[in-house]
């Protein structure tokens, strides 16, 4: 499912009309970084993936391309009552940079709520060079296993199995796994892309002018 990751998010700026200079200078990452996810070459960290499916509206079932509903046909079995059964086998899986894993549970609504089973591997990191990240929504965690150190601005807070947390996800944070286990963990966050609610932009250049800058020069190929 990783190999969704670039194309969706390609598909998503081309609808946009949007170049990838105008991207990188909306969310502060550099272009050749997009190019690089884009296509392939590069896994996102996860504060990058964050950065851009908030800036470009996507949801999480959007970017691992299943269908409006939330469910992956052959990986439910609704009965008569609604209830989604999902199987381990059947989980979409996105793999990231730094040895992050999502997998995407069983939900009726993906508006509502994205819930994921994420494994840190030792040394693992939700950003790459370890600044902190932030996005709409509420986030709620549950460790299973492992050791896991949330970082807000001022203070560390170690998780260990069985401990939880709830926080509002636009507070700046970060993820890291200081072990040599890996962390695993439930988490449901609440409210990203909520129906009838504005959708995040992460903070750049009025849009105005990136309309301006996006016009300023011809689109090259490897930004179509």
């Amino acid at each position: 499912m990783d190999d969704r990751i670039g194309p969706a998010l390609r598909e998503a700026r081309v609808r946009q009309k949007r170049t990838l200079r105008g991207v990188a200078l909306a969310t502060g990452l550099s272009a050749s970084l997009l190019s690089q996810v884009e296509t392939g070459k590069s896994q996102p960290s996860v504060s990058t993936l964050y950065t851009l499916v908030s800036h470009l509206g996507l949801s999480l079932d959007e970017l691992l391309g299943l269908d409006v509903g939330g469910r992956a046909p052959a990986a439910s079995e609704p009965d008569v009552l609604e209830t989604t059964i999902q199987r381990a086998a059947d989980n979409p899986v996105l793999d990231m940079d730094n040895g992050v894993r999502w997998e995407r549970l069983a939900v009726d609504d993906p508006r509502s709520v994205e819930p994921l089973l994420v494994t840190y591997q030792p040394g693992a990191s939700s950003s790459a060079d370890g600044g902190l990240m932030r996005h709409a929504g509420r986030e709620h965690a549950y460790l299973l296993d492992g050791e896991l150190t949330l970082r807000f601005e001022s203070a560390d807070h170690v998780l260990r199995a069985g401990d939880s947390v709830s926080f509002r996800s636009d507070r700046p944070h970060l993820y890291v796994n200081h072990t040599s286990a890996p962390a695993r963990g439930v988490w449901f966050v609440v409210g990203r892309t909520g129906s009838g609610r504005p959708r995040e932009r992460i903070a750049g250049p009025p849009a105005e002018l990136l309309r301006l800058l996006d016009g300023a020069r011809p689109v090259t190929s490897d930004e179509r």
